[in-house]
């Protein structure tokens, strides 16, 4: 989504020790290993370096794992000496562990207590995972198998399972989990039963975009509920596969769902629809083939776009089409505001700058925050260039000491966010190209569809 650029700060090397590990001797080691590939010499000679390889990777997130917790035990301690209250010392810290190792807050956050209770906890599964053993996701399984149990449980099962590092090494990531869950469920049944009632307790439903202008909609049900709505999918498609429908089984599953959720006689029908649209005046009157952006979604094809929108006015649906005038770097053209509070205007031109996704760096969230990259209390100002869109917990990791960033249009480029955290690490984000702007020679619309139960949704790419 992003274009990020790392300006690395200074690291030292760990006192001490005999052959300093530090990054430049790992840049070393990776360097080498752009010739791995080229020195086997043989079939057997790949086979053991791919199984080298393997260990390497897996103790290389050991030693992650080992770094991470050194951070977050040395930073909670600096911020206590600055007496921060406890409850925020820890504020920023997976943030900056997910910049580092380049993957989202949210992952970032398990990464980092994952960390803390192989340390703390799990001193077997540890050892294996530093002899490159079993990986992260291994480990994660049995200790997430084993969350529920007090610590002197949860250090009996580690024992069994981890202590002998050649049977567990063994272990498919399903028997780890099993035999893990098995053992728990055997030392303390009641954790159990509070496991399985907080469980029930986070039932929801989510959506996430798939290729091909697909959606997967998840369902996280209880055991017993999600069988039944599976096997009463299951049993309908059958019945009418039976009876000589065409359609597959899968097919025919997603469209009773559909039918039956939305209260629709035929799931090929009609469908309500509440649509914001981002799309180029080229893609939407003068045939442009650029994709087009949709909230919460992501990029749609050039026809699907100008579809949906004669749908909406063919039906006769509350629609309207605003246009957005970009500048000549690619980016929008700024709104200026004298309030603290970004005012609804100015908050749906940052949507549709940074494509509704949080700006900070491999963060997927929506956002859900208008921020000043430069606080207001250090003169931030309420105007597009200083604003950008943020999820709420990178929002509020930024509050924490020692962050800081700035908004700017460099010349000729799309507008960027220049983050540096507490340890002097600076990530520069750039927000990601507007619909037909590649060419600078549109404007946008963005175009708001509300919904009615008329709306036919059913979507061929155009031949």
């Amino acid at each position: 989504m992003f274009e990020v650029v790392e300006t690395p700060g200074t690291r030292q090397p760990t006192p001490g020790a005999d052959v300093p590990v530090d990054a430049s001797m790992i840049a070393r080691w990776t360097n080498a290993l752009c010739q791995a590939a080229g020195a086997a010499d043989g079939d057997f000679a790949r086979i053991d370096a791919l199984r080298a390889l393997e260990e390497l990777k897996c103790a290389a997130e050991a030693a992650q794992a080992d770094l991470a917790v050194d951070l977050d035990t040395s930073m909670r301690a600096r911020a206590a000496d600055q007496g921060i209250p406890a409850e925020r010392q820890g504020r920023g810290i997976a943030h900056q562990i997910a910049l580092a190792r380049r993957v989202s807050p949210h992952r970032g956050q398990r990464q980092l207590g994952l960390a803390k209770v192989l340390r703390a906890e799990l001193p077997h599964t540890m050892a294996a995972f530093r002899a490159g053993k079993i990986g992260e996701w291994k480990a994660t399984l049995l200790a997430r198998e084993t969350a529920c149990l007090d610590r002197a449980d949860r250090a009996l099962i580690d024992r069994e399972l981890a202590a002998d590092v050649a049977t567990l090494e063994k272990m498919s990531d399903r028997q780890v989990a099993a035999e893990a869950a098995k053992r728990a469920a055997k030392l303390d049944p009641a954790s159990v039963v509070r496991r399985r009632a907080k469980a029930e307790a986070d039932r929801r439903v989510t959506i996430r975009p798939a290729p091909d202008t697909m959606t997967y909609l998840t369902g996280l049900l209880p055991m017993a509920k999600g069988v039944s709505v599976y096997a009463a999918l299951t049993q309908a498609a059958d019945a009418l596969k039976s009876g000589g429908d065409p359609r597959s089984r899968g097919q025919i599953m997603a469209d009773i769902l559909v039918a039956r959720i939305t209260g629709q006689d035929d799931a090929s029908g009609q469908a309500p629809v509440h649509i914001n649209l981002v799309v180029s005046d080229q893609t939407l009157l003068g045939g442009g083939n650029d994709p087009a952006h949709v909230d919460g979604l992501g990029p749609i094809p050039a026809d699907l776009a100008r579809e949906l929108v004669e749908r909406s006015l063919s039906a006769e649906c509350e629609t309207w089409l605003k246009t957005v005038y970009a500048g000549p770097h690619g980016g929008l053209v700024a709104m200026s505001s004298l309030a603290r509070l970004v005012p609804k205007g100015l908050g749906d031109l940052l949507n549709v700058r940074d494509g509704g996704i949080c700006r900070t760096p491999w963060c997927d969230a929506l956002i859900r925050h208008h921020d000043h990259a430069t606080g207001v209390a250090n003169g931030g100002e309420t105007i597009e260039e200083d604003l950008q869109g943020l999820c709420e917990s990178c929002n509020y990791a930024k509050q924490a000491p020692g962050w800081s960033a700035a908004g700017k249009h460099p010349p000729g480029k799309r507008h960027q966010v220049e983050t540096t955290t507490p340890t002097g690490h600076t990530y520069t984000s750039t927000a990601p190209p507007l619909p037909g702007q590649r060419e600078r020679r549109s404007n946008l619309v963005v175009v708001e569809i509300h919904h009615r139960h008329d709306l036919q949704l059913d979507y061929a790419p155009a031949a």
